[in-house]
């Protein structure tokens, strides 16, 4: 594992952590390998439930490099569709992504942060897509992600007419889903993450798998999907067990 993310296990959660302080972690060709690399090992193990995000540092994650906008100028766009692996990775994952941002989140970094499931905030929580300051199209899915999260008004603010977005206001707008003082930020992010103990792995990956399902296909198809899922967890055990323990709480009324 490169020491550009760390990953370090607090019980089913795992934490992923980008490691370049010194550059605020912006999404170089490396960074992004070793993040794909990161979520690789997490999700290869069958007793991780959750995944938390963070950064190392004052910034969660800076964005894409310079290097790679001025190489996309002058027609090298490939290094741009490299940072979308970064991002998209996040997005792809069958686990359950929390964000724990500390600080900074701007362009791609932004995107970072969108393509987890939960975002929480430290108070230095900074949200700039800065795409019309750069005179830049939002890419990687930003607009699509942003708009369903935030709704179609609020992600014009933020994408076209530059709004920053500072912890406080992010959570006014639905953008994050908490806001913690920095110091208390990763323990409410494991705190969350903790919630998953005990639950089956699997039952963790398809309840994943039916959310992210919901704004993208028809009622039907959600239907079919839950109806099949819900039939194979009422044959594990784990859900005899919630039964008889509901029914001795009854019992006892």
């Amino acid at each position: 594992m490169s020491d550009l993310v760390l990953v370090a296990r607090h019980g089913s959660t795992a934490v992923v952590t980008l490691n370049q302080p010194a550059k605020r972690n912006v999404l170089s060709a490396p960074l992004v390998r070793a993040i794909g690399v990161a979520f690789d090992e997490v999700e290869a193990d069958p007793t991780v439930n959750a995944v938390v995000l963070t950064g190392n540092g004052p910034a969660f994650c800076a964005g894409a490099e310079l290097s790679t906008l001025r190489a996309a100028a002058n027609g090298e766009f490939d290094s741009v569709r490299e940072v979308y692996d970064g991002f998209l990775r996040v997005l792809r994952s069958p686990l359950p992504t929390i964000a724990a941002v500390n600080g900074p989140a701007v362009g791609a970094g932004f995107n970072l942060a969108l393509a987890c499931d939960i975002r929480l905030a430290g108070r230095n929580a900074v949200f700039d897509t800065r795409f019309a300051k750069l005179h830049l199209h939002p890419g990687g899915g930003h607009t699509w992600l942003l708009a369903r999260i935030v709704g179609q008004q609020q992600a014009m603010l933020a994408s076209l007419f530059g709004e920053v977005w500072n912890a406080e206001r992010s959570l006014a707008v639905g953008l994050v889903a908490g806001l913690y003082y920095d110091n208390e930020l990763m323990r409410e992010a494991l705190a969350l993450g903790h919630r998953l103990e005990g639950q089956e792995p699997e039952l963790v990956r398809r309840f994943v798998g039916s959310l992210r399902r919901t704004l993208s296909g028809t009622h039907a198809e959600a239907l079919a999907h839950e109806t099949t899922a819900q039939q194979w967890s009422t044959t594990r055990p784990a859900f005899l067990d919630g039964v008889a323990a509901i029914e001795a709480q009854v019992a006892k009324k």
